[in-house]
């Protein structure tokens, strides 16, 4: 119902929009009664900015559930994501520019790092190098299995993307990743009667790959997680008709992006300042851009409360940037929260700001939890953001007589 009302009443228009996501933006106090990571950080541009705009909290899936990235960009792009659930491995394969085929099913995959006893002690292998994993996933390339083309692609540091093809596979697979070290990695199960197959084949390639990998270090075994089929979306072009572009360096929000139709922009380089350029070259050809910070989460998973404060800093260092293109309306926020003392994503609401000639300011120059509790927006679906701002960007037609 949703998707089919913006797709009748959607319009073209001469304006342009940017989204600027940060990973994991939400957060908590380090101490009872303290400021979050974001009213800590110094962030003198975005609190100008919030002066001149809506405020509110954003729900990526729905009070009391922790989302993931995948579902949280779904929703912050305007997509239910009850309605639309994608399995991360698809997500990995897409951000890679993988074509998926309909006999596929795909898996993000993690170099890991386990004891003689087959205990895990480093789900990430040491935040392994990009180069030392290209090495690993050559070598996992060897594996075969009788009847199945199996494709390892490598994306970054210790992560890769896994992908079985041969028909008959189900993606209804428990995962191998129990989340926590201190214990051993787990046997993928069939979830379903369908994807008995597709287990067998997982758990014969995870076997071999740890025979395979004996002896090596940090990375000594694999973890494969968020089993997927490639999934069908409404683009944006088609629901909302804009001409969309995505600057992202990580692979799954390049996946996620390019799943709803965004044109991936080439960045050269790795940083935000990176991305900011590629914003700039590209700024004329588009008419919607999505620029994806990925510290902010990565410092909250790994519970480092004052790195996380360092990247926001980051962040709103380069917002003159932004401003000085004059775009119509501006996004600031996240996909969900990731709090530094939780070590990991977490269910709490996460800051939002919405910024036009036509919002109504709320007066509120700060960009933090507290101060967009307080917004006019309040609390809402983050599914609810995009037609904001296709509104305040002229791109709503009226309703009804």
């Amino acid at each position: 119902m949703f998707d089919t009302f913006f797709h009748k009443s959607t319009i073209p228009a001469e304006t342009k929009i940017a989204m600027l996501i940060m990973d994991g933006l939400g957060g908590l106090p380090a101490e009872p009664g303290g400021k979050t990571e974001l009213e800590t950080a110094f962030t003198p541009n975005m609190d100008a900015l919030a002066a001149r705009s809506e405020l509110g909290l954003t729900m990526p899936v729905g009070p009391g559930i922790t989302s993931g990235s995948g579902p949280g960009h779904l929703a912050i792009f305007g997509y239910d994501p009850l309605q639309y659930e994608i399995g991360r491995g698809a997500l990995e394969a897409l951000g890679i520019d993988f074509e998926m085929g309909a006999d596929d099913v795909a898996a993000r995959g993690n170099f890991c790092t386990i004891d003689e006893n087959g205990i895990l002690t480093d789900r990430r292998a040491g935040r392994l190098s990009t180069e030392e994993s290209k090495k690993l996933v050559e070598q996992l390339r060897t594996i075969k299995i009788d009847g199945v083309e199996i494709f390892v692609e490598p994306v970054k540091e210790h992560r890769f993307a896994f992908i079985m093809r041969t028909p008959g596979l189900a993606e209804d697979l428990s995962e191998s990743d129990p989340l926590k070290t201190g214990v051993a990695t787990m046997p993928v199960k069939a979830l379903t009667p369908e994807a008995q197959k597709a287990a067998l084949i997982t758990n014969e390639f995870i076997e071999k790959a740890r025979i395979l990998l004996k002896g090596q270090h940090p990375a000594n075994m694999i973890m494969l997680r968020g089993f997927a089929r490639f999934p069908k979306v409404p683009t944006y072009s088609e629901i909302f008709k804009l001409h969309p572009a995505a600057i992202a360096v990580n692979g799954m929000y390049r996946g996620v992006a390019r799943l709803v139709g965004m044109d991936i922009l080439p960045v050269d380089g790795a940083t935000l300042a990176d991305e900011f350029t590629t914003l700039e070259k590209y700024w004329e050809k588009y008419d919607f851009f999505y620029i994806h910070f990925k510290k902010t989460d990565t410092y909250g998973e790994s519970g480092d409360f004052a790195g996380k404060v360092k990247a926001i800093e980051e962040f709103d260092a380069l917002i003159p940037r932004l401003m000085q293109l004059q775009p119509d309306v501006v996004v600031i926020g996240g996909d969900h929260s990731s709090p530094a003392i939780l070590h990991s994503h977490s269910w709490h609401p996460v800051p939002i700001l919405l910024y036009s000639k036509y919002t109504r300011s709320n007066g509120l120059a700060q960009f933090g939890e507290q101060a967009c509790s307080q917004g006019s927006l309040g609390v809402i679906p983050a599914k609810y953001v995009m037609p904001l701002a296709l509104a305040n960007a002229g791109r709503v037609a009226k309703y009804g007589a």
